[in-house]
C-alpha cells in the first residue's frame, strides 16, 4: 500500500551545470502532473511526463526542475546598441522638426530598461538531457520511499478496521443463526425441531428464504471483507479497488439492517458502517 502524499528530491551534477529536481505528490483521483521546467529544458517536458507516468498512477504531482550555473558563469548585462541608435536618431529628428532645446546625454536613456538585456553565459552542455532525466529518476525513487513509509502507517490503520469488520461479520453470522432458529421454532412442531437439531441443521440457513433471513447477505459480506483484507497487503495501486469493495460492504450492511432490524443486528451494522467510513477516509490518500 502506497500513500499518494510524499516528497522526493535529487540532483545531478554536470561539468558546468547542476540540475535539481523536487517532486511533491498530493491526493487526487487521477494522475495530474504540474511541471515547471527551466527555459533551456522546455523541449524535455513530454519525456519527463512519460518518465513520471511510468512510476505513478494517481495523485497530483508537482515537479520543480531548476538549473544552476557555477559562480562567475551566471549572467552579463548587454546594451541593445541598435535600439539605442534608433532612440538617438528619433530625438535628433524631433529637435530639428520642433526646435527643441537641450543636449542628448545618458540621463535621457537611463530610465529605458528595454535598452539593456541580461544574457546567460553559454554553458549548456550536450548531455543536459541525460542530467535532467537522471535527476528525475532519482527523485522518483526517493518519492517512492516516502510514499511507502506513509503507506505502511495507513496500512496499519486500515488493518485495524478490517479486524473490527471481521468481528462484526462473526457477530452477524451468530445472529443469522439465531434468527433462523427462531423461525424454525415458530414453524416446526416440537418433535420435528428436536429431530432437525439432532441432525445438525439448527445453525444452517433454511432451504427457502424467510422474512428476516440475512444468511446470503452475511455470506457475501464475509467474502468482501476477506477480499479487502487480502487487497491491503498487496503492492499494486489499490485505492479504486478498495473504494469498490467498501461500496459493496456498505450495500450488504444496509440490506442486513433493513431485513433484520433487531437491536443486536442494528448495533453490529452500525459498528460495521463506522469501520467502513474510517477506512474510506484513510484510502482517499491511497494510490
Amino acid at each position: 500500500m502506497k500513500s499518494m502524499t510524499g516528497y522526493g528530491e535529487a540532483a545531478a551534477q554536470g561539468r558546468r551545470v547542476k540540475i535539481q529536481v523536487q517532486l511533491r505528490t498530493l491526493n487526487h483521483r487521477h494522475l495530474d502532473i504540474q511541471l515547471r521546467l527551466p527555459r533551456e529544458h522546455l523541449a524535455l517536458e513530454e519525456e519527463v511526463r512519460k518518465t513520471i507516468r511510468q512510476r505513478l498512477s494517481r495523485g497530483r504531482v508537482d515537479v520543480f526542475v531548476t538549473r544552476s550555473l557555477p559562480k562567475g558563469q551566471t549572467r552579463t548585462l548587454e546594451l541593445d546598441e541598435d535600439l539605442l541608435a534608433q532612440y538617438v536618431e528619433s530625438l535628433r529628428q524631433a529637435k530639428r522638426k520642433f526646435g527643441l532645446q537641450g543636449e542628448l546625454n545618458l540621463a535621457l536613456f537611463s530610465g529605458l530598461p528595454e535598452l539593456f538585456r541580461l544574457r546567460e553565459a553559454e554553458t549548456q552542455e550536450q548531455d543536459e538531457r541525460a542530467l535532467v532525466l537522471k535527476a528525475v529518476a532519482a527523485a522518483l525513487r526517493n518519492l517512492e520511499r516516502s510514499r511507502r513509509r506513509e503507506g505502511r502507517q495507513l496500512q496499519r490503520d486500515v488493518q485495524s478496521q478490517v479486524r473490527r469488520l471481521k468481528r462484526v461479520v462473526s457477530g452477524l453470522v451468530a445472529e443469522a443463526r439465531k434468527i433462523s432458529l427462531r423461525w424454525k421454532d415458530s414453524r416446526l412442531p416440537k418433535e420435528e425441531l428436536i429431530a432437525a437439531e439432532s441432525q445438525g441443521s439448527a445453525g444452517e440457513a433454511p432451504s427457502a428464504p424467510f422474512k428476516g433471513d440475512i444468511h446470503e447477505e452475511v455470506v457475501r459480506l464475509k467474502s468482501h471483507v476477506v477480499d479487502l483484507a487480502g487487497l491491503i497487503i498487496t503492492h499494486e495501486p489499490i485505492g479504486k479497488k478498495i473504494d469498490f469493495l467498501l461500496q459493496e460492504i456498505q450495500r450488504e450492511l444496509n440490506t442486513v439492517s433493513s431485513k433484520a432490524p433487531e437491536l443486536p443486528v442494528v448495533r453490529l451494522v452500525l459498528a460495521g458502517k463506522e469501520s467502513v467510513e474510517k477506512i474510506r477516509e484513510q484510502v482517499q490518500n491511497v494510490e
